[in-house]
């Protein structure tokens, strides 16, 4: 019932600097479940901002009222990351050792936001659902934790897919939740879901 919303929240996106990337950004009204409806959208060419700083901008909706108020800073990542199976980055004894060290007790608050990292090998996924007439899926794997997402590649045609994918997450909240989804690729329509996990970080 507001018409000025504020919504303070904060998502955190991996941008990789060799894609030409644009934010799009959908605002919605909602009258009850069933029933939404676009009130705008606008757009942000990543490119075109400066890095290492916060960039207050205010974003007119296009063909409708109104306008977006955001602050959007490009920085270094860290601590996120997607290799192959072959080159897993806790493979070499070396790094798990200053890993080890770096999580000791005798350190735990020297950064207090550091809680630490999870790392997940995506392997394989087993008799998934054909979601296209010819039997067979496209499926990819979506991981999400917090607001932080990565995915797999897609593999075509395949009930039984292969990813071997490791995936690499800094943990904000130690409380959060690992959610897994398995999606089929449809062209330009949007994904079919094929399945879900969810896994307390606490249960880990």
């Amino acid at each position: 019932k507001s018409a000025n919303p504020q919504w303070r929240e904060q998502f955190d996106f991996h941008y990789f600097s060799d894609r030409k990337d644009m934010l799009d950004i959908e605002v919605w009204r909602k009258d009850n479940k069933k029933h939404e409806e676009l009130l705008g959208r606008c757009h942000v060419d990543i490119t075109a901002l400066p890095t290492k700083q916060t960039n207050c901008l205010e974003l007119p909706l296009e063909k409708h009222p109104g306008s977006l108020l955001m602050l959007i800073a490009v920085a270094p990542c860290t601590g996120v990351s997607i290799s192959d199976l072959c080159v897993c980055p806790l493979g070499d004894p070396n790094e798990r050792q200053q890993i080890s060290q770096r999580y000791c007790i005798k350190n735990s608050f020297r950064d207090i936001k550091d809680i630490g990292f999870l790392q997940v090998k995506v392997l394989k996924a087993v008799d998934l659902m054909a979601a296209d007439f010819s039997g067979k899926s496209d499926p990819f794997c979506v991981l999400e934790l917090g607001n932080d997402m990565l995915q797999t590649h897609t593999v075509y045609k395949n009930l039984n897919p292969e990813w071997n994918k490791v995936f690499t997450f800094p943990i904000k909240d130690i409380h959060d939740v690992l959610e897994v989804t398995v999606f089929d690729e449809d062209g330009d329509k949007p994904p079919d879901f094929l399945g879900k996990v969810a896994i307390p970080l606490l249960s880990v």
